[in-house]
């Protein structure tokens, strides 16, 4: 079923799809509306098999400032939260397990990998967006914060799972504790990016150039089923566990299609065609 696109927008070129966060007016600040059909996109793609990655940007200036202030202060004068999502959803990776079924977690779900490309500010669920993504570029200049602190919140969306688990828990609790304001040049080697660019435009490209390279050199059901492992490996803390289904999955993966072209490329010394 479609749906009327007024808060995200999408394309998809030769394998990639990029999505803005698309409310520029208001620095892509977050909605029900912005949510409900943040879901709707990802689910659509996830369905596409001609869609083999994903990047998620904010329209130019800002990546995503968090919740709408306006939409904040409605919360404030009802002494209570609405997420705005009452009714149906879509559900991205409709047969997640029930750890990751929450946002932003059932994006590891998802086949697909999620790269964020944070070029500009980004902060609250914004920046929980890009934690529960698979990789992150982001601009150096970039004002980032958690920013609940700031409002008398606790951290939000799992921040304070996720982020502990990239950058340590010492580093983490600085950034939850105290909402301050830092920069991807700041922490780029905290374990937080896979690249920090110049700019807004060459962070995109970046992501964008990372996605390309798993749309065309990386078997698509090997890249799924990495993704997978490493989401279940992340929770059952148990390496004989991990060694046991890695094997596993070896030996069906060698029945494929997939795996007898990989092997061939490496022999003919060419590209595969997955």
């Amino acid at each position: 079923m479609g749906m009327e696109l007024k808060a995200v927008r999408y394309e998809v070129d030769d394998r990639v799809a990029t999505v803005w966060l698309d409310r520029p007016h208001r620095h892509n600040a977050w909605t029900g509306r912005m949510h409900r059909e943040y879901l709707h996109v990802l689910a659509t793609l996830e369905a596409d098999p001609e869609v083999r990655a994903v990047v998620v940007t904010g329209t130019p200036p800002a990546f995503c400032v968090g919740g709408d202030s306006e939409a904040l202060a409605g919360h404030a004068e009802r002494g209570a939260y609405d997420d705005g999502l009452s009714g149906e959803l879509a559900r991205p990776a409709a047969d997640r397990p029930a750890r990751l079924d929450a946002d932003f977690a059932f994006q590891f779900a998802l086949r697909l990998p999620v790269i964020a490309a944070v070029n500009g500010a980004c902060a609250g669920v914004g920046l929980a967006l890009a934690l529960f993504c698979d990789l992150r570029f982001g601009s150096a200049t970039a004002k980032l914060t958690t920013a609940a602190p700031k409002l008398g919140l606790p951290a939000e969306y799992g921040m304070s799972w996720q982020l502990p688990r990239l950058v340590g828990l010492t580093r983490a609790t600085d950034l939850l504790l105290s909402g301050r304001v830092f920069t991807p040049a700041e922490t780029e080697g905290w374990g937080l990016w896979n690249g920090v660019e110049a700019d807004g435009p060459a962070t995109l490209a970046a992501a964008q150039g990372y996605a390309h390279h798993l749309a065309h050199q990386v078997g698509p059901n090997a890249l799924a089923t990495t993704k997978h492992q490493i989401a279940d490996d992340l929770l059952h803390h148990s390496p004989a566990a991990a060694i046991d289904e890695a094997q596993r999955l070896l030996r069906d993966a060698m029945t494929t299609a997939e795996y007898r072209e990989g092997v061939t490329a490496l022999r003919e010394k060419r590209t595969p065609r997955f």
